[in-house]
């Protein structure tokens, strides 16, 4: 799913700034699984420590072995579990990526990404999904990561993407490197999500299969939704609009998945379409907030959007391990997952902030102007997405600097 995520930002970015944008992403498999071995895993999914976070236990994965855990599969081996919940650990950073492409320092990412995995995706994953963790005490629904994968993500987002600022030609359009790219990671995203979702069941059984379904159905709801509102905005149907909706219909059943019917899905998913695609235009337009690459409308949002609707639209009749929501006579669930939505809310948005801080402060968070304009690739990477072009930083950033120079005379 990394990949397909990889491909789906790097298709959306401009051409100078891609290869940029493609290694982030690679990078977070490396840095963020060996993180996740080390203490990332105990944090998350060790014995609780009061309900907020893992004890160190499985510290550097002592005792993870090919036995089952039976807290939370007695069907599967503790080390198939615990690598399982790594993808999760290692897409969810990256997410945030999407808020500030084009304009993040490599080494400053990659502390953030670091940090953040630790000391907000762990301990809301323990909250959420670990035995103990107390806002599932509470009876907080959230099958494969709406609040713990998407919220988390798309609410730090909000923050990076204010306190990196906009990027200098914020307002201008530009044209994305590759539509073919972004539908290629859209179909990597969607095949993956199967295993994202499906395999939150922790069984090949009948809620795997369930799961397997709503995830369909949702997401191609959601992209003929979206496709039909820019079809009535803009007088085309969009391609890439297509993948950004079909990721966005994902997004939004995933906490639902295994508790939802089909027929559920298919109205989430059609909600998630319209909610999504008006947020996306939003965000931008009115708050003027430069969210390069639709994260926060999309994972923010549906997330969200997802989480709530869960609360009206889960039935035991699909999930007997679930409870009933609003449309079927119970309101606790939604009370649940609002108060863990709050919460989420809150930690995601306080904890990306001191981090950001820190970090900004000891190795910095954004790029130069002139390194900007020459873009990613050139100035952080040497390397570029095309072998057409040549790479010759000193007298481009020469010419930058005169042409700003000249410009402000102006």
């Amino acid at each position: 799913m990394t990949p397909g995520l990889a491909f789906f930002y790097g298709g959306m970015t401009r051409t100078k700034n891609v290869v940029s944008t493609l290694f982030q992403n690679y990078a977070a498999i490396g840095v963020v699984g060996i993180i996740w071995a080390i203490i990332g895993y105990t944090l998350a999914f060790g014995p609780t420590t009061n309900g907020f976070m893992g004890s160190l236990e499985y510290f550097f994965l002592n005792g993870v072995g090919q036995n089952s855990n039976p807290d939370y599969s007695s069907t599967i081996p503790h080390s198939a579990f615990m690598i399982f919940q790594c993808m999760f650990a290692i897409i969810t950073p990256v997410l945030i990526t999407g808020a500030i492409a084009e304009r993040v320092k490599f080494t400053g990412f990659l502390c953030f990404m670091m940090l953040w995995s630790l000391i907000v995706y762990s301990p809301v994953a323990h909250w959420v999904w670990g035995v103990g963790g107390f806002i599932r005490n509470m009876g907080g629904l959230d099958f494969a990561g709406g609040m713990v994968v998407h919220m988390t993500a798309g609410f730090s987002a909000i923050v990076a993407a204010i306190m990196l600022k906009k990027r200098i030609d914020f307002g201008k359009e530009h044209k994305p490197y590759d539509t073919g790219m972004i539908l290629l990671g859209t179909s990597m995203l969607w095949f993956g999500w199967f295993g994202f979702n499906g395999g939150s069941a922790l069984a090949a059984n009948g809620i795997a299969a369930q799961a397997f379904g709503t995830t369909f159905f949702s997401s191609a709801a959601a992209m003929v939704a979206w496709m039909f509102v820019d079809y009535f905005r803009k007088g085309k149907f969009s391609a890439i609009g297509a993948g950004i909706g079909a990721v966005a219909g994902l997004v939004t059943i995933t906490p639902a998945a295994g508790f939802v019917s089909f027929s559920s899905a298919i109205f989430m998913g059609l909600i998630s379409g319209v909610v999504c695609n008006y947020a996306v235009t939003l965000i931008k337009e009115k708050f003027k907030l430069d969210d390069s690459l639709d994260v926060i409308g999309c994972h923010g949002v549906g997330g969200t959007l997802g989480t709530i609707l869960t609360a009206f639209f889960a039935e035991k009749a699909v999930n007997s391990a679930g409870v009933d929501g609003v449309f079927y006579g119970s309101f606790d669930l939604l009370k649940a997952n609002l108060i863990g939505t709050a919460c989420v809310f809150l930690y995601s948005t306080i904890g990306t902030f001191i981090i950001f801080k820190i970090v900004n402060a000891i190795v910095g968070m954004r790029v130069t102007e002139v390194e900007e304009q020459l873009g990613l690739d050139q100035t952080q990477h040497g390397e570029l997405i095309n072998s057409a072009f040549t790479i010759n930083t000193k007298d481009d950033a020469h010419n930058i600097r005169q042409n700003n120079k000249i410009s402000k005379i102006g």
